[in-house]
Formats: structure tokens, sequence, C-alpha cells
């Protein structure tokens, strides 16, 4: 054991311990996320799930956002009338992902020809559409919307609107979709993973994905 009564050497010891501090705290830092994409697809344990599987990306959100209500419930939202969209933020390392290909992976894990919601979920809550903080991001959507649009053949109507307030969804929304709590559905009680699976399949989301976007789409199990 060093003899730290010796001035020198404890003087070395503490600066090496302050570095080593000070790199612990750094190295996770460089994985955080720097930039946010946030986008509505639908349910957005939908959207959260094929999100997080891209590298790059940090972390997923969901949200609500678009309305006019502040603190807004899932309750509220899903019911109607508050203007809210259910939505993502996505979090990532523009240093591993940019937003071009994730605007490019958005469209095209959606069904951007419906107006009325997204798949077997319908109303103003299931809408899509694409959140954007200044001109420089919009101009990136609608090329992304573009493009989409001339590969589909097919007129997308997913708007590019104003970032707007996002409120965090209840803490049981969150990575739902790898959850454990057993939860009652329709299929009787299933765990909350078993349970997303369950509404995922029901609800023909991948189904109707492969018959827009074929092999280009990116998210189909």
């Amino acid at each position: 054991m060093p003899n730290l009564n010796n001035q020198p050497l404890r003087g070395l010891l503490l600066s090496a311990a302050v570095a080593a501090g000070a790199w612990l705290q750094a190295g996770p830092a460089l994985a955080q996320a720097d930039s946010t994409l946030t986008v509505a697809g639908g349910c957005f344990w939908c959207v959260e799930a094929d999100f997080e599987r891209v590298t790059g990306v940090t972390e997923a959100v969901s949200g609500y956002t678009g309305g006019s209500v502040e603190n807004p419930t899932y309750r509220e939202v899903t019911r109607g009338g508050t203007g809210h969209y259910e939505a993502v933020e996505i979090m990532y390392d523009s240093d591993v992902v940019d937003r071009r290909r994730l605007l490019n992976l958005f469209f095209r894990s959606i069904d951007p020809t419906d107006a009325g919601g997204q798949f077997c979920d319908r109303g103003e809550s299931y809408r899509t559409a694409v959140f954007v903080a200044s001109e420089e991001e919009r101009q990136m959507a609608e090329a992304a919307k573009a493009a989409a649009e001339a590969e589909l053949g097919q007129e997308i109507v997913t708007p590019i609107l104003d970032l707007a307030e996002f409120y965090e969804a209840e803490d049981y929304h969150q990575d739902y979709y790898k959850g454990e709590q057993i939860v009652l559905t329709r299929g009787g009680p299933k765990s909350q993973a078993s349970a997303y699976k369950f509404y995922r399949e029901g609800c023909r989301r991948d189904e109707r994905i492969r018959e827009l976007w074929g092999d280009d789409a990116p998210f189909l199990p």
C-alpha cells in the first residue's frame, strides 16, 4: 500500500483519480443522443419498437404532441378532441445515423397514404406526421417525403408540421413491446410483450406495410 504521507505521491495519485473520474463521466456521454426526430406513425408502441432497433438510436420515447391540451392523458388523446397525435421522440447519435436515413425509414414503416389513422387504429390521434423545428429540418423532411412518394407511385398525405410541445406518455406505455407485466387482452392474459405482438399482428400493420413497400420495408419480421 503506498504511503499517502508522501506528499508528491499523494498528489500524483489524486491527479490520476481525478483524471480517471473525468474519463468515466465523459465515456458514457459520448454515447448519448445529440439529436431528436419527432414523428407520429399510428400506435406509438410500434414506432418505438421499430426505431429502437436502429443502430445509432439511443432511445425512443412514446408521447403526445400537436394538440391544445397541456399534459394530456392517454384516455383524453384517444377519445379525440385534444388534437394530439400519438408520437415518438427518436433520440439518436448523428455521428452514427443521420436524420435523412431516419426519415427514409419512417416513411417506409407506415402507410403514408392513409389520412384517417393507421391500420386498425382510426381517428385523429393515430394520424401520421413529421415534426420539424427549423427550415433546414423542413426541407429535409419534404425531400424524404417526395422521394418516398416517387418510389411508391401514390400520393403521400403525411404532413410536415411545426414542432410542438411533446408530453411523455404514461410510464406503462414506455417500452411496452418488451414489458413482462401481465395484461388482459382479447386473447386472454398475456405479458405486455406478448400482448404487443398479438396487437401488431391483429392490426395487420406489417401485412399492409409489406403490400405497400415490399422489400424496401425496413422493419418487417
